[in-house]
């Protein structure tokens, strides 16, 4: 059965920092690209970060670049969201997500392959 399990998520201040974790289990992910989307409160889901599985390609949305940085750690199949300078506009449930394309991540998200349960940010003054 495959797995994804975020942590990490909890309360901050405006202009902090958290790190979010996603723990695949099940399969290998050696040819997936894994990365991140939220849903705010009455808001559509979005795209926020995604990172090909050598590391090496980064994709991330314009409203997260330069604070947002997406990682991940194959020998312990394990995606990272480092989140930096938050924003109350960062509040949202976070989404770990895997699937082979990244046009799935930036325009198909319903085709994504592997879905997370999600885990709560909550960025506050």
């Amino acid at each position: 059965q495959v797995q994804l399990v975020e942590s990490g998520g909890g309360l901050v201040q405006t202009g902090g920092s958290l790190r979010l974790a996603c723990v695949a289990s099940g399969r290998t992910f050696d040819e997936h690209i894994m990365g991140w989307f939220r849903q705010a409160p009455g808001k559509d889901r979005e795209f926020v970060v995604a990172i090909d599985y050598s590391g090496s390609i980064r994709y991330g949305a314009d409203a997260v670049i330069g604070r947002f940085t997406v990682s991940r750690d194959n020998a312990k199949n394990t995606a990272y969201l480092q989140m930096n300078s938050l924003k109350e506009d960062d509040t949202a449930v976070y989404y770990c997500a895997a699937d082979p394309s990244i046009i799935n991540f930036i325009n198909f998200d319903r085709q994504i392959e592997y879905w997370g349960r999600g885990t709560q940010v909550t960025v506050s003054s």
